[in-house]
């Protein structure tokens, strides 16, 4: 008989139980392994060598986190019924399921206008067709159309389990302590009351700094400048292929998966039609590419990806306001001579944008506060909050990333 109860060590919990039949099915499935070879934190590792946990790493953990708080709200006479936790569960599970190579970065480089949320969905579909049913409920939580709002709550939201694990276990794994949050505390803090999920009033210092971790971890290391400008060196590999590509270039990647979903025009239109090709993308096949590209005849490809596998990136420049246009041609300039280039194609070395983080949006999914006389307030709103109103407007850093020294392209 196959096993009905699996034990996990997990670094930052301990020991992660697995008790049911069905979910065990789940995590031995190959599309649910393929999370192994997915980074979940990109190219944060190239700053702090320890973040290379993967995608399943941190779907165990919030899956974990979600048993507990479905404990948690029934020892507090919330009634949740065997069906309930088993699909809340599976959707925590599954929630990171559509993510493609190097997660958010090439969300929508690979496959235009498609999120990879949608593409969860559409492996959660394919799965419960193949599981009989046995994810229905699953589905209507993870898509909000299950009746108890409060369990969609803990998928989505701005206190949900998704982030109370990536915060905990990114902090753990980078070693940044500004991240390090009160998860146990929040969890035990955490009620239904008229059927939205809320917290106790003796929580609310608690809340305030997952808040503020939050914060901090955005800036200190998921928009970490080093990390940045990874992040965008890959960006501009996938574009500048699909440019060498459009020109009838041979632009070959390592997998027929990746090539397909580069070359193909039909890749960018029926992602649904091709759901199994894209399941057999992960990191590798990017990097493998990357390694054979820095050896490719075109000489802007090449040392793009030179650049990143031997991480001579490019430097990264934070300010408050629009970057000087004749200080980003100055930039441009420098480029073109530096690596003997047109300066029309400096393009792919020399760039702004815009880096953005907000604390707190109210108007996004409010973080109420249950008080013991059974009034209710958003966390802003409570006196002398840590978190107020003004908090919630988002914070944008214009960035510019540019070659960092003079030096020739052989």
């Amino acid at each position: 008989m196959p096993p009905t109860r699996k034990i996990i060590n997990d670094p930052v919990y301990g020991f992660i139980t697995i008790d049911h039949p069905l979910i065990l099915q789940i995590i031995s499935h190959p599309v649910y392994q393929r999370l192994r070879n997915i980074h979940q934190m990109a190219f944060a590792h190239l700053v702090y060598p320890g973040a290379v946990h993967s995608r399943l790493h941190h779907s165990l953990g919030a899956y974990h986190l979600m048993s507990n708080a479905l404990n948690e709200l029934k020892s507090k006479g919330t009634e949740i019924t065997a069906g309930e936790e088993l699909g809340a569960k599976i959707a925590i599970l599954l929630h990171d399921i559509g993510h493609g190579p190097f997660s958010h970065t090439l969300e929508n480089e690979l496959i235009k206008g498609t999120s990879h949320e949608f593409i969860s969905l559409l492996i959660m579909k394919r799965l419960n067709e193949e599981f009989k049913g046995q994810l229905q409920t699953a589905i209507d939580i993870f898509t909000n159309k299950y009746p108890r709002h409060f369990l969609h709550q803990l998928i989505s939201g701005q206190l949900d389990v998704d982030r109370m694990d990536y915060l905990t276990r990114d902090s753990f794994f980078t070693g940044v302590a500004e991240g390090v949050i009160g998860y146990d505390r929040i969890l035990k803090m955490l009620i239904v009351h008229n059927g939205e999920l809320m917290v106790e009033e003796k929580g609310i210092y608690s809340i305030e700094k997952f808040l503020v971790a939050r914060r901090l971890m955005y800036w200190q290391v998921y928009l970490h400048k080093t990390v940045l400008s990874a992040e965008m060196m890959l960006v501009k590999i996938i574009r500048r292929a699909k440019e060498l590509i459009s020109l009838g270039i041979p632009t070959l990647a390592v997998s027929d998966a990746l090539n397909f979903f580069l070359q193909d025009p039909n890749s960018k239109t029926d992602i649904e039609g091709h759901l199994d090709t894209f399941c057999r993308m992960d990191d590798h096949d990017i990097m493998a590419t990357i390694k054979n590209w820095s050896r490719h005849p075109d000489k802007i490809l090449s040392e793009l990806c030179r650049s990143l596998v031997g991480r001579s990136l490019l430097k990264v420049k934070f300010q408050a306001d629009e970057f000087d246009p004749e200080f980003v041609a100055e930039k441009k300039r420098e480029a073109a001579k530096a690596l003997n280039i047109p300066e029309k194609e400096t393009d792919y070395f020399v760039f702004t944008g815009i880096a953005s983080n907000t604390t707190y949006d109210p108007a996004d999914e409010r973080i109420n506060i249950l008080f013991k006389d059974g009034t209710v307030k958003d966390i802003s709103e409570v006196d002398n909050a840590l978190i107020q109103r003004n908090l919630s407007s988002t914070i944008k850093k214009h960035y510019i990333c540019y070659v960092r020294q003079p030096r020739a392209m052989s």
